[in-house]
């Protein structure tokens, strides 16, 4: 049996641009892309915490170190800067290889960038 399961996420990225007049995608600053390993052209979810909005699009480079968020495309009128995000992306694991399963959580500031890296979700406390 194989699961589908959470490669990768990137918590709460802040929104910079919002591009409706530019080839659909998602523009993510190339070290972000580099840490939550996220290819260029890679299928992405997106879940916009500040309005609910949940879209699915694909991941291009933007340049190393500018912190950049650019939501193009149709996809503009989901999300505007300022917006949080949540970005992720998903892949099949067998019973085998979720022995030693653990996503990639990256957590940033601001300005988008890494303030965490890990490798679960922490129990929360009821």
């Amino acid at each position: 049996m194989q699961r589908t399961m959470l490669k990768a996420k990137l918590h709460r990225v802040h929104v910079t641009h919002s591009e409706l007049h530019y080839e659909g995608s998602c523009a993510i600053d190339d070290n972000l892309l580099e840490l939550a390993d996220i290819k260029e052209y890679q299928q992405i979810d997106i879940y916009n915490v500040t309005n609910g909005e949940r879209f699915t699009t694909y991941a291009i480079r933007a340049q190393r170190g500018s912190g950049i968020i650019s939501v193009n495309g149709a996809a503009a009128h989901k999300a505007n800067p300022g917006d949080l995000l949540i970005i992720a992306t998903y892949a099949m694991y067998d019973e085998a290889e979720l022995e030693t399963f653990h996503p990639q959580l990256i957590y940033v500031n601001e300005r988008n960038e890494m303030i965490d890296k890990r490798d679960n979700i922490p129990v929360q406390a009821s």
